[in-house]
């Protein structure tokens, strides 16, 4: 396609000549010498390159060029002047002209003007196709980054060392904001990488993969998730990055059929409840032939031995009706110091047959509590059967020992402190030790225990507070109210949370 060239030029003859030139060079050539037929001109051909002489004797043409510049940036404008106006005109026109000519011009001067002027018109061309590819790929950045955003799961993008090198706003929102992080720091809390961590088995198969897992966020609300992995490539076909988008199924967890997490608890303790029966057997066995011998050293240990069953029986059968049907509390006033002393000796045996030191400190003002005596019992006799274990299964220190401390923290609040110089708790364990089923006793746990605890002490409107680290022990503050949480406090009592 021909070039549309535009001639404005005082002098009609030289304009003619010029034009010849340039119609032997395949352009398609105007001429023009007012500035009433350069406006018409220029709004009917909208030419591609203009040859002007700016200084006509109406003198309006600079103004019309500069206004045709901004409203028409590709057409591309030649000045041709006097020697003695050039430097004028550069003044005027700056760089918004492609060239500036003497008069009269010479015809190696003209074309490479002209190829200057194409060459900067198929640059602009280029340049505006590129700006527009190039926000069609931010419109297209801003539409991935939205949906990335606003896809209401957890979605984090990981290196292959498990750094989070991309998170969504929700993971923003629950996790916190920072690049650069472990995912399992963000997630779990974690030091190390996570055992089965499908991350990792994405990065070595190249294969989705899938696993449901309890996160805990940055205010501590704990929440299951399904999380499913997915390579990311570059082009030679490496997988650089692994996508992990999590899904919030904690609402469907806590709607799962009560009865039917029941029949999974109970099918998990089948064994254990196999085990203590045998033993109660073999105990009761034991009993009959030290009874037809008349061995006292025999019929004491088995009577140990069927005490000692009978007792764990019990207790997990209060697990298990505490978990399976939900009742009111029977509140009723009780002596602190009385039931606290029946706490002592309810574990007071287990800790002299493992050698742990027991301290008990029952402060003399304690008075009575509005509770349930029994269930208080049991969730307080399950924290410190926890501590004692966590002495036993300790096999760094040569003594254990587990404080047991009973006060008023307030007027209106009484606090338990149970502290040991156990094995301790990493964070995680720490986040997830009073959900339910976890246990990190193995087989010896039912992981009902301290979920109870936790339970009946935050139905009594009471608070748990847990500081523990690897190998330095942990300490437990169980604090209750001194009166039924629905019964108006005192008028000088004092509100602690």
């Amino acid at each position: 396609m021909a070039d549309t060239v535009l001639l404005i030029d005082k002098s009609k003859s030289h304009a003619e000549a010029l034009g010849t030139y340039l119609e032997r060079q395949q352009a398609e050539v105007l001429i023009v010498s007012t500035n009433d037929e350069v406006l018409v001109s220029i709004e009917k051909t909208q030419p591609d390159i203009v040859i002007a002489d700016p200084y006509l004797p109406d003198g309006e043409i600079i103004y019309i060029l500069k206004q045709m510049k901004k409203t028409r940036p590709l057409t591309q404008i030649i000045i041709i002047s006097e020697p003695e106006y050039i430097d004028q005109a550069m003044e005027e026109f700056r760089h918004d002209v492609a060239s500036y000519l003497f008069r009269p011009v010479k015809s190696h001067a003209l074309d490479f003007a002209l190829k200057q002027a194409k060459d900067r018109i198929a640059l602009e061309k280029k340049l505006s196709r590129y700006e527009k590819e190039i926000a069609d790929l931010h419109n297209a950045q801003r539409l991935y980054q939205q949906l990335f955003d606003e896809v209401p799961c957890y979605i984090t993008v990981q290196d292959q060392n498990f750094r989070l090198t991309a998170t969504n706003k929700m993971f923003k929102k629950d996790f916190g904001d920072e690049i650069g992080s472990h995912c399992f720091e963000s997630y779990k809390h974690r030091t190390t990488r996570c055992r089965e961590c499908p991350v990792a088995a994405t990065f070595e198969d190249g294969l989705p993969h899938s696993t449901e897992e309890i996160v805990t966020s940055k205010t501590g609300e704990q929440y299951n998730v399904i999380t499913w992995t997915a390579p990311i490539r570059n082009g030679l076909g490496q997988i650089t990055q692994v996508m992990e988008i999590s899904t919030n199924i904690t609402q469907i967890r806590q709607l799962q059929d009560h009865l039917t997490s029941l029949g999974l608890m109970l099918g998990s303790m089948s064994h254990g409840v196999k085990g203590m029966l045998t033993a109660l057997d073999g105990g009761i066995y034991q009993l009959e032939s030290g009874l037809n011998r008349q061995d006292p050293e025999r019929i004491q240990r088995a009577f140990d031995q069927v005490k000692q069953m009978a007792e764990r029986i019990k207790k997990m059968v209060l697990e298990i009706l505490y978990y399976a049907k939900s009742r009111e509390l029977n509140y009723q006033h009780v002596d602190v110091a009385e039931i606290s002393q029946d706490i002592v000796k309810a574990v007071r045996p287990v800790a002299e047959k493992y050698k742990v030191r027991l301290e008990v400190d029952i402060s003399q003002s304690v008075g009575t509590i509005e509770v349930d005596a029994n269930w208080v019992q049991v969730a307080i006799v399950n924290i410190l059967e926890n501590a004692i274990d966590a002495c036993i299964s300790d096999q760094d220190k040569s003594e254990h020992h587990v404080l047991f401390k009973v006060f008023l923290i307030t007027p209106e609040r009484l606090c338990y402190i149970i502290q040991d110089n156990g094995m301790g708790m990493d964070q995680e364990t720490r986040e997830k030790m009073f959900t339910l089923f976890f246990s990190s006793k193995g087989s010896r746990g039912t992981g009902l225990g301290l979920f109870i605890a936790h339970h009946v002490i935050r139905q009594h409107g009471g608070a748990v507070q847990v500081e523990s680290k690897p190998r330095d022990g942990s300490k437990f503050q169980i604090c209750l109210p001194i009166h039924h949480p629905t019964q108006p406090l005192l008028a000088n009592a004092t509100r602690v949370a």
